[in-house]
């Protein structure tokens, strides 16, 4: 593929990844989730649960009880692998996560989440840290 070809596919998906965390802030279930293949597959490696299929994925989350918020940070990432950012707050309540999302034919095949919530730094660091602008 040429460097022009890769730079619109990668902008391309970029723009897809925007919308999916835009719909997921909506709650638009359908929008959401229409980034991710038929056969998707994404794993919770800190549950130990992997949830196969676009419709399993769907389900599980359209049926959270709590009220949820996404803010992305960041999205990094070119050809079939990126990485999202983000805090999601859950009924008031920030969680930091790390989205993988590998990407076939244009669709999420896989998807790696990672949560962990805040914490307060140790003053034994305060000499040595910056606090990271805009958080």
């Amino acid at each position: 593929m040429s460097r022009t070809g890769r730079t619109d596919r990668d902008a391309g998906t970029r723009a897809r990844l925007e919308q999916h965390w835009e719909a997921s802030e909506r709650g638009d279930i359908e929008a959401e989730h229409a980034i991710y293949a038929p056969e998707a597959i994404l794993d919770y490696p800190q549950s130990g649960e992997r949830f196969r299929g676009r419709s399993t994925i769907q389900a599980q989350r359209g049926g959270h009880a709590a009220e949820r918020h996404f803010a992305v940070m960041r999205i990094q990432g070119g050809g079939d692998l990126w990485v999202s950012e983000c805090v999601i707050t859950y009924d008031g309540a920030p969680t930091w996560s790390v989205s993988i999302m590998e990407f076939t034919d244009g669709l999420v095949t896989h998807e790696t989440q990672y949560f962990a919530d805040p914490f307060q730094a140790p003053s034994s660091r305060a000499a040595l840290a910056d606090p990271i602008p805009d958080r």
